[in-house]
């Protein structure tokens, strides 16, 4: 049977007191979601473990299955997603325009480039051409809002912090560090280019306008999300399926061509129930084209966690709700998955948490529970208990009769056959007798 997983990015979060103690998935009305529940089974999704957040990049590289294989950086998928064909073995990093302040000696990041920024932002890009030159580098814009693809020919090992504290302010522009010794030389490199740009960025003509129509200069470059391409198995030959992707973000298009798997991208929309109902019915011809897993996935929920107000999440739940209707009849013929990436709180100043996140199956091989509603207090009770993200998959897999089988010696990557009538092998006479 296929499998389809909807993750809803965010979904988790923490008890409200303007909910009565609930959770915005345990105080929405999501009458499509419990029927799901009461058909199947429950359980918590904890990615990583108790106190352990991820990214949404992390914990969906995790979900897929590869977890035992290194991450390349976002900043490759992103490119990935923009449709760069990003390079083998060059250190890559993303690059972005800010807005700053000079105080006590630190450069401080107040601000990021704007929509209504895009021309100034492709002016001072191009005006770094000498800097990146000097510095053997290399720039691709990525759309435009002053971020780009930075590749820093001649390193091979992107592993570096972030220059970028991805606040708009708090925070000072930081140097880029090496997470272990082989990037020390990136490291080193981007530091040097990261000043130089500064410079180049402060005096440039179209920063000296913007002070002039009273517009914050955008004069530093920072990076995150850095790493390097390497060849890595698709999803296919690591998984053993064919897999595709309802994809909404350059991330997901991005994901889905580093993985090698099917992607259908359908833009956003705003109505969250109507956004859903396309994807599924997407997801839907997906599996009839032969995918044998498929993702699907909204940003709806994860956005409402950041506004940090509870009863606008609960409302994008249980708009949310409304287009998963489709999955009913799904169940019927493949196994259905709902639940997060990680938690979003809704409250308070953190971004991301590992509090738990609710986790549902069904499907017609799926033994249904005692749990009859949809929320995190709810699926506490159910049979699968905390899963983490390596986790899923085996477990989707199961119920979809493609269980790992232990004990026998399997094929790495895909299998190959013996033909009837081999050639003989070298050395061997197929005439001679044996013994």
């Amino acid at each position: 049977m296929p499998v389809v997983l909807v993750v809803l990015d965010g979904l988790g979060d923490r008890p409200v007191p303007e909910l009565g103690g609930r959770t915005p998935a345990e105080a929405a009305h999501t009458p499509v979601l419990d029927e799901l529940a009461r058909r199947g089974a429950s359980g918590w999704h904890l990615p990583f473990g108790w106190g352990l957040a991820p990214a949404s990049e992390l914990a969906h590289w995790a979900m897929f299955g590869f977890v035992d294989v290194p991450f390349p950086g976002r900043a490759v998928v992103e490119a990935l997603g923009a449709g760069i064909d990003v390079p083998y073995g060059v250190a890559a990093t993303h690059a972005a325009l800010r807005t700053s302040r000079a105080d006590r000696g630190l450069v401080w990041l107040t601000g990021r480039t704007a929509r209504a920024d895009g021309d100034d932002a492709a002016a001072l890009l191009a005006g770094l051409g000498p800097v990146l030159a000097r510095h053997g580098a290399t720039l691709q814009p990525l759309g435009g809002r002053g971020e780009a693809l930075l590749l820093l020919d001649g390193h091979v090992d992107g592993a570096v912090t972030d220059s970028d504290a991805f606040f708009e302010d708090r925070h000072p522009w930081l140097r880029p560090l090496p997470t272990r010794p082989s990037a020390g030389p990136a490291a080193e490199a981007l530091t040097s280019l990261l000043l130089d740009a500064r410079d180049v960025l402060h005096a440039h003509p179209v920063n000296a306008a913007r002070r002039e129509r009273g517009l914050p200069p955008l004069d530093v470059l920072t990076t995150k999300w850095s790493g390097s391409r390497d060849p890595i198995p698709s999803f296919t030959t690591a998984v053993g399926v064919a897999g595709g992707m309802v994809t909404s973000t350059r991330l997901y298009r991005g994901l889905a061509a580093l993985l090698g798997m099917t992607g259908l991208h359908i833009p956003p929309v705003p109505d969250v129930g109507a956004d859903l109902a396309a994807r599924l019915h997407a997801a839907g011809d997906l599996v009839a084209g032969g995918a044998r897993f498929v993702h699907v996935h909204t940003k709806a929920t994860d956005e409402a966690g950041h506004t940090k107000q509870p009863l606008a999440k609960r409302d994008v739940i249980e708009a949310a709700d409304t287009g998963l209707a489709a999955l009913h009849e799904l169940a019927d013929r493949a196994v259905v998955c709902v639940t997060g990436d990680h938690a979003t709180p809704s409250t308070g100043g953190v971004l991301h948490t590992a509090d738990p996140t609710p986790l549902l199956v069904a499907g017609p091989t799926v033994r249904p529970d005692a749990v009859t509603a949809f929320g995190e207090s709810h699926a506490h009770a159910g049979w699968y208990g905390a899963v983490r993200a390596a986790e899923l998959l085996p477990l989707l897999f199961g119920h979809a009769n493609r269980p790992v089988f232990l004990g026998h010696r399997a094929t790495p990557g895909p299998t190959v056959a013996l033909p009837d009538h081999p050639e003989p092998m070298p050395g061997r006479d197929r005439g001679a007798p044996r013994g």
